[in-house]
Protein backbone atom coordinates (compact mmCIF):
# COMPACT_ATOMS: atom_id res chain seq x y z
CA UNK A 1 0.00 0.00 0.00
CA UNK A 2 2.85 2.34 0.90
CA UNK A 3 4.52 1.67 -2.47
CA UNK A 4 1.28 2.54 -4.30
CA UNK A 5 0.96 5.84 -2.40
CA UNK A 6 4.58 6.71 -3.16
CA UNK A 7 4.03 5.89 -6.83
CA UNK A 8 0.92 8.10 -6.98
CA UNK A 9 2.80 10.94 -5.29
CA UNK A 10 5.70 10.54 -7.70
CA UNK A 11 3.37 10.70 -10.73
CA UNK A 12 1.54 13.70 -9.25
CA UNK A 13 4.82 15.49 -8.54
CA UNK A 14 6.23 14.78 -12.00
CA UNK A 15 3.07 16.07 -13.73
CA UNK A 16 3.04 19.29 -11.70
CA UNK A 17 6.76 19.75 -12.26
CA UNK A 18 6.18 20.10 -15.99
CA UNK A 19 3.09 22.31 -15.91
CA UNK A 20 5.35 25.31 -16.43
CA UNK A 21 8.50 23.39 -17.24
CA UNK A 22 11.65 25.12 -18.41
CA UNK A 23 14.18 23.33 -20.55
CA UNK A 24 17.57 23.43 -18.76
CA UNK A 25 19.93 26.11 -20.05
CA UNK A 26 22.66 23.55 -20.64
CA UNK A 27 20.43 21.67 -23.10
CA UNK A 28 19.48 24.93 -24.83
CA UNK A 29 23.17 25.79 -25.18
CA UNK A 30 23.96 22.32 -26.52
CA UNK A 31 21.26 22.55 -29.19
CA UNK A 32 22.15 26.14 -30.06
CA UNK A 33 25.77 25.13 -30.66
CA UNK A 34 24.60 22.94 -33.55
CA UNK A 35 21.52 24.94 -34.55
CA UNK A 36 21.95 28.64 -33.75
CA UNK A 37 18.74 30.68 -33.50
CA UNK A 38 16.68 27.70 -32.38
CA UNK A 39 13.43 28.82 -30.74
CA UNK A 40 12.74 27.37 -27.29
CA UNK A 41 9.12 28.32 -26.86
CA UNK A 42 7.74 29.09 -23.42
CA UNK A 43 5.38 26.08 -23.57
CA UNK A 44 8.25 23.67 -24.30
CA UNK A 45 8.07 23.25 -28.08
CA UNK A 46 11.51 23.46 -29.73
CA UNK A 47 11.64 24.79 -33.30
CA UNK A 48 14.87 24.55 -35.28
CA UNK A 49 15.66 27.29 -37.82
CA UNK A 50 14.38 25.06 -40.67
CA UNK A 51 11.05 24.56 -38.78
CA UNK A 52 11.91 21.02 -37.62
CA UNK A 53 10.03 20.47 -34.35
CA UNK A 54 11.25 18.62 -31.27
CA UNK A 55 9.12 17.91 -28.20
CA UNK A 56 10.93 17.61 -24.86
CA UNK A 57 10.30 14.82 -22.37
CA UNK A 58 11.02 15.78 -18.77
CA UNK A 59 12.31 13.04 -16.44
CA UNK A 60 10.65 12.51 -13.06
CA UNK A 61 14.09 12.93 -11.49
CA UNK A 62 16.82 14.48 -13.64
CA UNK A 63 20.33 13.10 -13.28
CA UNK A 64 22.93 15.62 -12.15
CA UNK A 65 25.82 15.71 -14.62
CA UNK A 66 28.88 17.89 -14.98
CA UNK A 67 28.59 18.30 -18.75
CA UNK A 68 25.62 17.66 -21.02
CA UNK A 69 26.22 14.97 -23.62
CA UNK A 70 24.10 12.79 -25.87
CA UNK A 71 23.79 9.35 -24.27
CA UNK A 72 22.01 7.70 -27.20
CA UNK A 73 19.89 8.41 -30.25
CA UNK A 74 17.22 6.71 -32.33
CA UNK A 75 18.30 5.66 -34.92
CA UNK A 76 21.52 4.81 -33.09
CA UNK A 77 24.85 6.58 -33.36
CA UNK A 78 23.57 9.82 -34.88
CA UNK A 79 24.87 13.32 -34.30
CA UNK A 80 22.49 16.17 -33.50
CA UNK A 81 23.24 17.77 -36.87
CA UNK A 82 21.59 14.72 -38.48
CA UNK A 83 18.37 15.48 -36.59
CA UNK A 84 17.63 11.98 -35.25
CA UNK A 85 14.07 10.97 -34.30
CA UNK A 86 14.96 10.79 -30.60
CA UNK A 87 17.83 12.28 -28.61
CA UNK A 88 18.48 11.01 -25.08
CA UNK A 89 20.80 13.14 -22.97
CA UNK A 90 22.92 11.94 -20.07
CA UNK A 91 20.70 13.82 -17.60
CA UNK A 92 17.70 11.74 -18.84
CA UNK A 93 16.02 14.58 -20.75
CA UNK A 94 14.75 13.46 -24.14
CA UNK A 95 13.95 15.27 -27.38
CA UNK A 96 11.42 13.64 -29.73
CA UNK A 97 11.23 14.84 -33.32
CA UNK A 98 7.84 15.43 -34.92
CA UNK A 99 7.88 13.35 -38.11
CA UNK A 100 5.49 12.44 -40.92
CA UNK A 101 3.84 9.04 -40.47
CA UNK A 102 1.21 7.20 -42.47
CA UNK A 103 -1.05 9.40 -44.62
CA UNK A 104 1.35 12.29 -43.88
CA UNK A 105 0.00 12.57 -40.33
CA UNK A 106 2.31 14.08 -37.71
CA UNK A 107 3.66 11.62 -35.18
CA UNK A 108 6.79 10.69 -33.23
CA UNK A 109 9.03 7.65 -33.43
CA UNK A 110 7.26 4.29 -33.10
CA UNK A 111 9.43 1.58 -31.50
CA UNK A 112 8.84 -1.75 -29.82
CA UNK A 113 11.69 -1.66 -27.33
CA UNK A 114 11.10 1.71 -25.65
CA UNK A 115 14.06 3.08 -23.65
CA UNK A 116 13.29 3.80 -20.00
CA UNK A 117 14.13 7.51 -20.46
CA UNK A 118 11.30 7.79 -23.01
CA UNK A 119 8.87 5.44 -21.26
CA UNK A 120 9.15 7.36 -17.97
CA UNK A 121 9.31 10.86 -19.44
CA UNK A 122 6.48 13.36 -19.59
CA UNK A 123 5.60 16.12 -22.07
CA UNK A 124 5.14 19.66 -20.66
CA UNK A 125 1.54 19.79 -19.53
CA UNK A 126 0.75 23.26 -20.87
CA UNK A 127 2.22 22.62 -24.31
CA UNK A 128 0.38 23.55 -27.48
CA UNK A 129 0.99 20.32 -29.34
CA UNK A 130 1.40 20.57 -33.14
CA UNK A 131 -2.05 20.19 -34.66
CA UNK A 132 -2.99 16.64 -35.68
CA UNK A 133 -0.16 14.93 -33.77
CA UNK A 134 -0.75 11.19 -33.25
CA UNK A 135 1.10 9.51 -30.36
CA UNK A 136 1.90 5.78 -30.85
CA UNK A 137 -0.17 3.58 -28.55
CA UNK A 138 2.80 2.26 -26.56
CA UNK A 139 3.96 5.84 -25.81
CA UNK A 140 0.64 7.17 -24.51
CA UNK A 141 2.17 7.39 -21.03
CA UNK A 142 4.21 10.46 -21.98
CA UNK A 143 1.00 12.47 -22.49
CA UNK A 144 -0.02 12.75 -18.83
CA UNK A 145 -3.00 15.12 -18.60
CA UNK A 146 -2.09 16.91 -21.81
CA UNK A 147 -4.97 17.29 -24.27
CA UNK A 148 -3.98 16.58 -27.85
CA UNK A 149 -5.81 18.48 -30.60
CA UNK A 150 -7.31 16.39 -33.39
CA UNK A 151 -6.23 16.73 -37.00
CA UNK A 152 -9.57 18.25 -37.99
CA UNK A 153 -8.97 21.22 -35.68
CA UNK A 154 -7.96 24.13 -37.89
CA UNK A 155 -6.96 26.42 -35.04
CA UNK A 156 -8.12 30.01 -35.44
CA UNK A 157 -7.39 30.33 -39.16
CA UNK A 158 -10.50 31.04 -41.24
CA UNK A 159 -11.10 32.26 -44.81
CA UNK A 160 -11.09 36.02 -45.31
CA UNK A 161 -14.49 37.64 -45.96
CA UNK A 162 -15.24 37.85 -49.67
CA UNK A 163 -15.02 41.29 -51.23
CA UNK A 164 -17.45 41.95 -54.07
CA UNK A 165 -15.66 41.88 -57.39
CA UNK A 166 -15.02 45.34 -58.80
CA UNK A 167 -12.97 44.16 -61.81
CA UNK A 168 -10.06 46.05 -60.31
CA UNK A 169 -6.64 44.43 -60.03
CA UNK A 170 -6.09 43.12 -56.50
CA UNK A 171 -2.30 43.00 -56.58
CA UNK A 172 -0.01 45.97 -55.86
CA UNK A 173 3.74 46.50 -56.00
CA UNK A 174 5.04 46.52 -52.42
CA UNK A 175 7.96 48.56 -51.13
CA UNK A 176 11.02 46.33 -51.37
CA UNK A 177 11.60 46.38 -47.58
CA UNK A 178 8.05 45.02 -47.10
CA UNK A 179 8.30 42.28 -49.73
CA UNK A 180 8.87 39.44 -47.25
CA UNK A 181 6.60 40.82 -44.55
CA UNK A 182 3.09 40.00 -43.35
CA UNK A 183 0.50 42.51 -42.10
CA UNK A 184 -1.75 41.53 -39.17
CA UNK A 185 -4.60 44.04 -39.12
CA UNK A 186 -7.47 44.77 -36.75
CA UNK A 187 -10.37 46.81 -38.09
CA UNK A 188 -12.20 48.01 -34.98
CA UNK A 189 -15.45 46.31 -35.92
CA UNK A 190 -14.59 42.71 -36.88
CA UNK A 191 -13.67 39.99 -34.41
CA UNK A 192 -11.09 38.69 -36.87
CA UNK A 193 -7.46 39.66 -37.34
CA UNK A 194 -6.96 40.08 -41.09
CA UNK A 195 -3.76 38.60 -42.54
CA UNK A 196 -2.55 40.60 -45.54
CA UNK A 197 0.32 40.17 -47.97
CA UNK A 198 1.78 43.64 -48.73
CA UNK A 199 1.53 42.73 -52.42
CA UNK A 200 -2.25 42.33 -52.20
CA UNK A 201 -5.13 44.69 -51.49
CA UNK A 202 -7.32 42.01 -49.87
CA UNK A 203 -6.72 39.75 -46.88
CA UNK A 204 -5.41 36.26 -47.63
CA UNK A 205 -7.22 34.83 -44.60
CA UNK A 206 -8.12 35.77 -41.03
CA UNK A 207 -7.48 34.67 -37.44
CA UNK A 208 -10.84 34.50 -35.70
CA UNK A 209 -11.28 35.82 -32.15
CA UNK A 210 -14.10 35.65 -29.59
CA UNK A 211 -14.36 39.42 -29.20
CA UNK A 212 -13.41 42.53 -31.16
CA UNK A 213 -9.66 43.14 -30.71
CA UNK A 214 -8.69 46.17 -28.65
CA UNK A 215 -4.88 46.41 -28.53
CA UNK A 216 -2.48 44.18 -30.50
CA UNK A 217 1.33 44.07 -30.33
CA UNK A 218 3.91 41.78 -31.89
CA UNK A 219 6.80 40.07 -30.11
CA UNK A 220 9.92 38.62 -31.76
CA UNK A 221 8.12 38.29 -35.12
CA UNK A 222 6.63 35.08 -33.67
CA UNK A 223 3.78 36.07 -31.37
CA UNK A 224 0.85 38.44 -31.20
CA UNK A 225 -0.28 39.73 -27.81
CA UNK A 226 -3.91 40.76 -27.86
CA UNK A 227 -6.50 42.34 -25.59
CA UNK A 228 -10.17 42.35 -26.62
CA UNK A 229 -13.19 44.46 -25.80
CA UNK A 230 -15.30 42.53 -23.31
CA UNK A 231 -12.59 40.00 -22.38
CA UNK A 232 -10.63 39.61 -19.14
CA UNK A 233 -7.66 37.82 -20.68
CA UNK A 234 -4.49 38.66 -22.57
CA UNK A 235 -4.20 36.30 -25.53
CA UNK A 236 -0.90 35.00 -26.87
CA UNK A 237 -1.14 33.89 -30.50
CA UNK A 238 1.67 31.80 -32.01
CA UNK A 239 2.11 32.87 -35.62
CA UNK A 240 3.83 29.58 -36.47
CA UNK A 241 0.81 27.60 -35.19
CA UNK A 242 -1.77 30.25 -36.10
CA UNK A 243 -3.48 29.41 -32.84
CA UNK A 244 -3.96 30.80 -29.35
CA UNK A 245 -1.10 29.28 -27.39
CA UNK A 246 -1.98 30.84 -24.03
CA UNK A 247 -4.54 33.04 -22.29
CA UNK A 248 -3.28 35.05 -19.34
CA UNK A 249 -6.24 35.74 -17.08
CA UNK A 250 -6.96 39.03 -15.30
CA UNK A 251 -9.62 39.88 -12.72
CA UNK A 252 -10.53 43.00 -14.75
CA UNK A 253 -10.38 43.89 -18.43
CA UNK A 254 -6.83 44.45 -19.68
CA UNK A 255 -6.49 47.35 -22.09
CA UNK A 256 -3.26 48.75 -23.61
CA UNK A 257 -0.03 46.81 -24.14
CA UNK A 258 3.55 48.08 -24.15
CA UNK A 259 6.43 45.73 -24.98
CA UNK A 260 10.07 46.00 -23.95
CA UNK A 261 11.74 43.59 -26.40
CA UNK A 262 15.15 43.80 -24.76
CA UNK A 263 13.87 42.91 -21.28
CA UNK A 264 11.20 40.56 -22.71
CA UNK A 265 8.50 42.24 -20.63
CA UNK A 266 4.98 43.33 -21.54
CA UNK A 267 3.27 46.10 -19.57
CA UNK A 268 -0.51 45.68 -19.65
CA UNK A 269 -2.82 48.38 -18.32
CA UNK A 270 -6.07 47.83 -16.44
CA UNK A 271 -7.83 51.17 -15.94
CA UNK A 272 -10.64 49.52 -13.96
CA UNK A 273 -8.40 48.63 -11.02
CA UNK A 274 -5.82 51.44 -11.49
CA UNK A 275 -3.02 49.01 -12.26
CA UNK A 276 -0.33 48.18 -14.77
CA UNK A 277 0.70 44.53 -14.84
CA UNK A 278 4.07 43.09 -15.83
CA UNK A 279 4.09 39.92 -17.93
CA UNK A 280 7.27 37.90 -18.40
CA UNK A 281 7.38 37.10 -22.13
CA UNK A 282 9.76 34.17 -21.67
CA UNK A 283 7.27 32.28 -19.51
CA UNK A 284 4.17 34.23 -20.61
CA UNK A 285 3.09 34.72 -17.00
CA UNK A 286 2.12 37.74 -14.90
CA UNK A 287 4.88 38.64 -12.47
CA UNK A 288 3.89 41.95 -10.88
CA UNK A 289 1.05 44.40 -10.34
CA UNK A 290 1.90 48.11 -10.17
CA UNK A 291 -0.79 50.15 -8.42
CA UNK A 292 -1.10 53.63 -9.90
CA UNK A 293 -3.19 56.77 -9.53
CA UNK A 294 -6.34 57.10 -11.62
CA UNK A 295 -7.57 55.34 -14.74
CA UNK A 296 -4.62 55.04 -17.11
CA UNK A 297 -4.69 55.53 -20.87
CA UNK A 298 -2.34 56.74 -23.67
CA UNK A 299 0.56 54.66 -22.31
CA UNK A 300 4.09 55.42 -23.55
CA UNK A 301 7.34 53.58 -22.78
CA UNK A 302 10.61 55.48 -22.91
CA UNK A 303 13.15 54.14 -25.41
CA UNK A 304 15.51 53.00 -22.65
CA UNK A 305 12.67 51.13 -20.91
CA UNK A 306 13.05 53.00 -17.61
CA UNK A 307 9.81 55.03 -17.60
CA UNK A 308 6.14 54.66 -18.46
CA UNK A 309 3.93 57.72 -18.99
CA UNK A 310 0.14 57.73 -18.90
CA UNK A 311 -2.87 60.02 -18.65
CA UNK A 312 -5.56 59.67 -16.01
CA UNK A 313 -8.67 59.73 -18.20
CA UNK A 314 -10.78 61.17 -15.34
CA UNK A 315 -8.57 64.09 -14.34
CA UNK A 316 -6.32 64.70 -17.41
CA UNK A 317 -3.36 64.39 -15.05
CA UNK A 318 -0.18 62.99 -16.63
CA UNK A 319 1.92 60.62 -14.54
CA UNK A 320 5.32 58.99 -14.94
CA UNK A 321 6.28 55.63 -13.46
CA UNK A 322 10.01 55.28 -12.84
CA UNK A 323 10.47 51.57 -13.43
CA UNK A 324 14.09 51.56 -12.28
CA UNK A 325 13.30 53.54 -9.13
CA UNK A 326 11.02 51.13 -7.28
CA UNK A 327 8.07 52.16 -9.52
CA UNK A 328 8.02 55.69 -8.14
CA UNK A 329 5.04 57.76 -9.38
CA UNK A 330 5.79 61.29 -10.54
CA UNK A 331 3.06 63.88 -11.20
CA UNK A 332 3.78 65.78 -14.44
CA UNK A 333 0.72 68.03 -14.38
CA UNK A 334 -2.66 68.52 -16.03
CA UNK A 335 -3.06 68.88 -19.79
CA UNK A 336 -6.44 69.08 -21.57
CA UNK A 337 -7.63 66.40 -24.01
CA UNK A 338 -4.27 64.66 -24.41
CA UNK A 339 -4.04 62.70 -27.66
CA UNK A 340 -0.49 61.39 -27.34
CA UNK A 341 2.64 61.49 -25.17
CA UNK A 342 6.19 61.05 -26.47
CA UNK A 343 9.55 61.12 -24.68
CA UNK A 344 13.00 61.95 -26.05
CA UNK A 345 16.20 63.55 -24.73
CA UNK A 346 14.73 63.83 -21.21
CA UNK A 347 11.78 65.84 -22.51
CA UNK A 348 8.07 65.08 -22.64
CA UNK A 349 6.14 65.97 -25.79
CA UNK A 350 2.38 66.27 -25.31
CA UNK A 351 -0.31 66.93 -27.91
CA UNK A 352 -3.99 67.76 -27.43
CA UNK A 353 -6.92 66.52 -29.53
CA UNK A 354 -8.56 69.94 -29.54
CA UNK A 355 -5.61 72.35 -29.56
CA UNK A 356 -3.02 72.55 -32.28
CA UNK A 357 -0.22 72.98 -29.76
CA UNK A 358 2.72 70.80 -28.75
CA UNK A 359 3.75 71.20 -25.12
CA UNK A 360 7.41 70.41 -24.34
CA UNK A 361 8.21 69.64 -20.70
CA UNK A 362 11.60 69.22 -19.03
CA UNK A 363 11.30 65.90 -17.21
CA UNK A 364 13.80 66.78 -14.48
CA UNK A 365 12.18 70.07 -13.43
CA UNK A 366 8.61 69.65 -14.74
CA UNK A 367 9.08 73.08 -16.27
CA UNK A 368 7.52 74.14 -19.56
CA UNK A 369 10.29 74.49 -22.15
CA UNK A 370 8.08 75.62 -25.01
CA UNK A 371 4.64 75.48 -26.53
CA UNK A 372 4.85 75.05 -30.30
CA UNK A 373 2.01 75.61 -32.76
CA UNK A 374 1.51 72.49 -34.86
CA UNK A 375 -0.94 70.94 -37.33
CA UNK A 376 -4.61 70.62 -36.36
CA UNK A 377 -6.06 67.43 -34.86
CA UNK A 378 -2.77 65.68 -33.98
CA UNK A 379 -3.66 62.01 -33.63
CA UNK A 380 -0.35 60.23 -33.14
CA UNK A 381 3.39 60.72 -32.56
CA UNK A 382 6.45 58.56 -33.11
CA UNK A 383 10.01 59.11 -31.90
CA UNK A 384 12.69 57.82 -34.27
CA UNK A 385 16.33 58.64 -33.55
CA UNK A 386 16.37 62.39 -32.77
CA UNK A 387 13.20 63.17 -34.69
CA UNK A 388 9.60 63.36 -33.51
CA UNK A 389 7.03 62.62 -36.22
CA UNK A 390 3.64 64.21 -35.49
CA UNK A 391 0.65 63.00 -37.50
CA UNK A 392 -2.09 65.56 -38.09
CA UNK A 393 -5.46 64.27 -39.32
CA UNK A 394 -7.05 67.59 -40.33
CA UNK A 395 -4.53 68.38 -43.05
CA UNK A 396 -3.11 64.85 -43.49
CA UNK A 397 0.39 66.05 -42.78
CA UNK A 398 3.34 64.72 -40.80
CA UNK A 399 5.39 67.39 -39.09
CA UNK A 400 8.94 66.58 -38.01
CA UNK A 401 10.39 68.09 -34.84
CA UNK A 402 14.13 67.94 -34.12
CA UNK A 403 14.19 66.83 -30.47
CA UNK A 404 17.60 68.45 -29.94
CA UNK A 405 16.46 71.94 -30.95
CA UNK A 406 12.66 71.45 -30.61
CA UNK A 407 12.13 73.15 -33.96
CA UNK A 408 9.85 71.95 -36.75
CA UNK A 409 12.18 70.98 -39.59
CA UNK A 410 9.87 69.33 -42.14
CA UNK A 411 6.24 69.01 -43.17
CA UNK A 412 5.38 65.87 -45.13
CA UNK A 413 2.00 66.06 -46.87
CA UNK A 414 0.16 62.79 -47.50
CA UNK A 415 -2.25 64.17 -50.14
CA UNK A 416 -4.73 61.36 -49.44
CA UNK A 417 -7.91 63.31 -48.66
CA UNK A 418 -8.51 60.93 -45.78
CA UNK A 419 -8.31 61.03 -41.99
CA UNK A 420 -4.97 59.59 -40.89
CA UNK A 421 -4.98 58.20 -37.38
CA UNK A 422 -1.89 56.09 -36.60
CA UNK A 423 1.80 56.02 -37.39
CA UNK A 424 3.42 52.60 -36.80
CA UNK A 425 7.15 51.86 -36.92
CA UNK A 426 8.04 48.74 -38.93
CA UNK A 427 10.58 47.12 -36.60
CA UNK A 428 14.03 46.56 -38.07
CA UNK A 429 13.52 49.15 -40.81
CA UNK A 430 13.51 52.93 -41.28
CA UNK A 431 9.88 52.75 -42.37
CA UNK A 432 6.60 53.66 -40.74
CA UNK A 433 3.07 52.85 -41.91
CA UNK A 434 0.42 55.55 -41.66
CA UNK A 435 -3.10 54.15 -41.50
CA UNK A 436 -6.33 55.91 -42.42
CA UNK A 437 -9.88 55.39 -41.15
CA UNK A 438 -11.61 57.31 -43.94
CA UNK A 439 -10.07 56.05 -47.19
CA UNK A 440 -8.93 52.52 -48.10
CA UNK A 441 -5.20 53.21 -48.27
CA UNK A 442 -2.05 53.23 -46.20
CA UNK A 443 1.11 55.32 -46.67
CA UNK A 444 4.69 54.18 -46.23
CA UNK A 445 7.02 56.78 -44.72
CA UNK A 446 10.81 56.61 -45.00
CA UNK A 447 11.84 58.23 -41.72
CA UNK A 448 15.45 58.76 -42.80
CA UNK A 449 14.55 60.47 -46.07
CA UNK A 450 11.50 62.10 -44.44
CA UNK A 451 9.28 61.41 -47.41
CA UNK A 452 6.32 59.24 -48.39
CA UNK A 453 7.66 56.53 -50.68
CA UNK A 454 4.45 54.60 -51.29
CA UNK A 455 0.68 55.00 -51.10
CA UNK A 456 -1.00 51.59 -51.33
CA UNK A 457 -4.68 50.66 -51.63
CA UNK A 458 -6.15 48.16 -49.19
CA UNK A 459 -9.71 46.82 -48.98
CA UNK A 460 -10.02 46.93 -45.17
CA UNK A 461 -9.75 49.83 -42.71
CA UNK A 462 -6.75 49.68 -40.39
CA UNK A 463 -7.34 50.31 -36.70
CA UNK A 464 -4.26 48.43 -35.54
CA UNK A 465 -1.41 46.83 -37.47
CA UNK A 466 1.55 44.59 -36.64
CA UNK A 467 4.13 43.97 -39.36
CA UNK A 468 6.26 40.82 -39.05
CA UNK A 469 8.72 38.87 -41.14
CA UNK A 470 7.15 35.98 -43.02
CA UNK A 471 7.21 32.98 -40.70
CA UNK A 472 7.20 29.29 -41.53
CA UNK A 473 3.95 27.64 -40.42
CA UNK A 474 4.32 24.38 -38.51
CA UNK A 475 0.77 23.06 -38.94
CA UNK A 476 0.63 22.70 -42.69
Amino acid sequence: MRKIILLVLLIFFSINTVLAAKIPEEIKNYVNTTFPKTEFRFDGVIILPDATIYLPLFPAKPVEVENIEIKSTLPANKNLIEKPDAVIFNNDYVLLKVIKGKDDKKTIISITDVPDEIRNGLLPQDMLVPRGLVIPENLKGIIGNLKLPVSENSGIKVPAPQIKSTNVQTSVTPVIQLKNKTFYITTGYSKNIQVVNPGQKTASYALVQNHVPNCMKGFKNKFLLLTEFGSTSLKVISLADEDVIKEILFTTKPDEILIDDEKQIAYVSSPEDSSIYLANLESMTLTKQIKINGMCEKLTLSEDGTKIFYVDKKTNEIWAIELDNNYLLKDIGKFPNVSKIAFSNDKLYITSRTKNHLAIIDYGTNGLIAEVEITEKPTDMLVYKDNLFILGAAENVIQVVDTKTDEITDSIYLNTKGFSTNINHVEGTDLAIISDTKVSIYCVLDMNKKEIIKVSPIEIPIRGIVVTDNITKINK
